[in-house]
């Protein structure tokens, strides 16, 4: 035998010899498990939670295809892995799953039915303090309350999931896809979430990489609160009443994103500091960026494209690098209110589609400065149906005149030598993205 001798047990729980581990299960399952490691297989009918009990730390419990109405506690480290898609039926009580021992790997699994008392925050998986470098992979979350609650568990990687929540309960009263609680180290990547409260909620956890994930049709696609050094990249966030929202945060870089066609903002920064935002598509959104308190943070190479509002910037937002971001097609470019003017582009310049500025010199950027919140801007806020008229020619002519009249003029956000075209040449993609 190439496994510790065997004790008298029921025989569908005892370790399989590997010979016969070999003929029962795919050859991959079983090259992951180290040396001097057990294999546990458990068939429907039998109990999951018995097998994991007489696993030793290191086995792997194998879980063939059926449905388990039982909720499951793991407190040592061990694989627990499904075959062709198991159903885990936490029976509506509680969470699905607890894990309480570090390097635990879950794989494969339908996990469902959790309980649904907010106050106990059940979950269909719950990796609870000291679960370092637990592995969710491969799982789909199916009527939980939260997805995931990770609390004090570094290391953690969470990856190629799908999580919908509770779908038939108000929103208030669903709980998160993922939340993350005073962690360090987490890694989210290819996560498709829906239909829960927020998708991923982050608060006070750092060094962490969220990647490739898809979330839609919840109340934010990300909520962060008091987290630093994160990294946001290659994540779609649509049809949320808000797409990214960044609250309390230092030193965040979010990247390569796209966030369309939610209700409210595509992306929020709201005091927050040292953050890089850059090349994100924001589109068809109430508002692209809702900016509130931000200081010292980079906006650059962003498409922001038929929003209601491009930029709604207020409550002190300043000393921000904004430069070679395309503003198009939006019903107003930027809502600004404040006391004096703010600078964005002075070195390389931004686009803006509603510039009537020249360049005569050919050099590709405008001669005269851009200038938001002008007089028809201001107009356009208070009588609403103004917009209707915007492209037309005496509108056109209202601004320039204006122009001529500095007494009718508002502190605005300039751009003293904006773009003529933009960097992004597939913008029209963006058009009509709007949540219908």
């Amino acid at each position: 035998m190439l496994h510790r001798p065997l004790r008298r047990l029921p025989a569908p729980l005892r370790p399989l010899p590997r010979l016969l581990a070999t003929l029962a299960l795919p050859a991959a399952l079983l090259a992951s498990s180290p040396a001097g490691a057990a294999d546990w297989l458990v068939k429907p009918g039998e109990s999951i939670q018995a097998a994991i009990d007489r696993a030793a730390p290191g086995d792997t419990v194998h879980v063939a295809r059926g449905i388990y109405r039982e909720s499951l506690r793991i407190t040592r480290p061990l694989s627990l892995t499904g075959q062709d898609r198991p159903t885990i039926d936490g029976g509506g009580k509680g969470d699905t799953i607890r894990v309480s021992a570090p390097d635990v790997h879950i794989e494969g699994l339908i996990v469902a039915n959790s309980g649904a008392d907010l106050g106990e925050q059940n979950s269909g998986i719950y990796l609870r303090p000291g679960s370092h470098r637990a592995r969710v992979t491969r799982c789909d979350f199916s009527y939980t309350l939260f997805g995931l609650w990770i609390e004090k568990a570094d290391d953690v990687v969470i990856e190629h999931n799908l999580i919908t929540g509770k779908r038939d309960l108000d929103s208030s009263q669903r709980g998160n896809g993922i939340q993350l609680y005073n962690t360090t180290g987490a890694r989210i990547e290819g996560n498709n979430i829906s239909f829960v409260r927020d998708a991923i909620y982050v608060d006070v956890s750092h060094k962490a990489i969220f990647r490739g994930n898809r979330m839609h049709h919840s109340r934010y696609g990300t909520h962060y609160m008091n987290s630093y050094h994160n990294l946001w990249e290659d994540n779609d966030t649509y049809f949320n009443r808000g797409g990214l929202a960044l609250m309390e945060v230092r030193d965040q870089v979010v990247r390569n994103n796209r966030a369309w066609g939610n209700t409210d903002h595509g992306i929020m920064l709201r005091t927050i500091q040292d953050a890089v935002v850059e090349n994100n598509v924001v589109a068809g959104n109430a508002r692209g960026f809702f900016i509130y308190d931000a200081e010292y943070n980079t906006l650059r190479g962003n498409l922001v494209v038929d929003n209601q509002v491009g930029v709604h910037l207020w409550a002190g937002s300043v000393r921000n690098v904004v430069e070679r971001n395309d503003f198009i097609a939006n019903r107003e470019q930027v809502k600004y209110v404040a006391a004096r003017d703010e600078t964005w582009g002075a070195k390389e310049g931004n686009h803006w589609s509603n510039y009537l500025g020249w360049d005569r010199n050919g050099d590709g950027r405008g001669d005269v400065p851009y200038e938001a919140n002008d007089l028809v801007d201001r107009l356009s806020w208070r009588h609403p149906l103004l917009k209707l008229l915007l492209a037309s020619p005496a509108i056109q002519t209202l601004r320039l005149v204006a122009r001529q009249f500095p007494l009718l003029r508002a502190p605005s956000i300039v751009d003293p030598a904006p773009r003529m075209r933009p960097d992004h040449s597939d913008w029209r993609h963006w058009l009509g993205k709007q949540h219908r």
